[in-house]
């Protein structure tokens, strides 16, 4: 059985990585979160004091980024690491969701990240989440899906998130953050957030988990199906 891609874009806290870690595990495929990979960019931008609006210091500071994911044998879980270290829960505070929409929309970290997530994916059989997926990263993935959920919703989701890392952040001010990441997302230059047209649309607002796995089961069983019954076909 050939091996495919599967895009998973979408907005904050609609249940992408969830349910890509999810899809990975069940087709025994590579989980590639590159949203965590723009936070670990963030982070280390942040840490360094890089001058977003400089470009040659951006640059330079890209060249001295190594990120990897690594699995946790004890939690069974990939996790982030930025030059060695593993820095998981730092990148998923709400400090880093604050800035990361502004640091990936700079065009030299799209660039870089961009050509790393290719390279990650070249052989196939990978399953990758974040907002330019299906549109730049891998265009030709055989399964794209697009997934969107109200705002008020996606907050309280988010907020849980935080919660279980220790950090108490207001509703109000978590609503506010993912608007202003998505209006930031979706009109940027490079790679806006935008559904890829031939991307299938899942709102998450009401359904849970098992449902959104199942949704992209489905579609990866009906790709791989007609794939090989085309191939059949030809015989």
């Amino acid at each position: 059985m050939n091996k495919i891609v599967v895009a998973i874009d979408g907005y904050s806290s609609c249940g992408k990585s969830t349910t890509a870690k999810i899809v990975a595990k069940e087709l025994h495929y590579a989980y590639i979160d590159t949203g965590a990979m723009y936070r670990a960019v963030t982070l280390y931008f942040q840490e360094h004091y890089i001058d977003l609006t400089n470009p040659k210091k951006v640059s330079q500071a890209l060249q001295e980024i190594h990120i990897s994911f690594e699995r946790n044998a004890r939690t069974q879980r990939n996790e982030v690491f930025l030059n060695g270290l593993n820095v998981e829960d730092e990148i998923r505070k709400m400090y880093i969701s604050n800035k990361v929409s502004e640091v990936s929309v700079i065009p030299e970290v799209r660039h870089c990240l961009v050509k790393q997530q290719q390279k990650m994916g070249k052989k196939r059989g990978v399953v990758m989440d974040g907002r330019d997926i299906g549109t730049t990263v891998f265009p030709d993935a055989e399964v794209k899906v697009f997934m969107t959920a109200d705002v008020y919703t996606r907050a309280q989701r988010r907020q849980q998130e935080l919660l279980l890392n220790g950090e108490m952040v207001p509703l109000d001010e978590i609503k506010e953050n993912l608007e202003k990441r998505d209006r930031i997302d979706s009109t940027r230059k490079e790679s806006p957030l935008v559904q890829a047209a031939d991307a299938k649309l899942l709102d998450t607002s009401h359904i849970t988990i098992d449902e959104q796995v199942d949704f992209v089961l489905n579609m990866v069983a009906a790709k791989i199906f007609q794939s090989e019954y085309t191939e059949s076909d030809k015989c």
